[in-house]
């Protein structure tokens, strides 16, 4: 199983992942908030046999039915702020450094609000938090903000 987290530009993000019995499923989300499933060919992972259009609506009812508790976008003041998850992989250039060489909010103005550790979470982790490979961050911003997050985390 593994996922491929890949920037759009001026679409969104595409988010395409494996199962354990090798099926390739890609979600791509729009700037805008809609989202595309795609399911593919096992025996041909670039030939997409169905494309399923979401509308936000739908893709929040579809998530909850696969996992009953997922975080929700948040809409302020008609600003629209997502809450992701973004995963610290042994690729990840901040793997065994500080928090606050990220420099996340100055850099994108999404915040890390919180790290999710196997033995923890670490809420508001301040500058000095040192991360590790397998660290979940738990970051709030625009969507643009958190993608930008998750490339610099990802080392892109």
């Amino acid at each position: 199983m593994g996922t491929r987290r890949t920037s759009l530009p001026g679409v969104g993000t595409q988010y395409d992942f494996i199962t354990e019995e090798g099926r390739h499923i890609s979600v791509v989300v729009h700037h805008d908030g809609r989202r595309f499933l795609g399911f593919y060919a096992s025996e041909d992972p670039d030939a997409c046999q169905l494309e399923v259009p979401l509308s936000s609506d739908e893709a929040t009812a579809l998530a909850h039915l696969i996992d009953p508790a997922p975080i929700d976008a948040v809409r302020t003041d008609g600003i629209d702020l997502v809450t992701e998850h973004i995963p610290v992989g042994a690729r990840s250039p901040y793997s065994g450094r500080l928090l606050g060489e990220t420099a996340a909010r100055t850099r994108t103005g999404a915040s890390i609000v919180a790290v999710l550790r196997r033995t923890g979470a670490h809420p508001s982790p301040g500058p000095d938090f040192r991360l590790t490979t397998g660290d979940t961050l738990v970051a709030v911003g625009t969507r643009e903000g958190v993608d930008a997050l998750a490339d610099i985390i990802a080392g892109g």
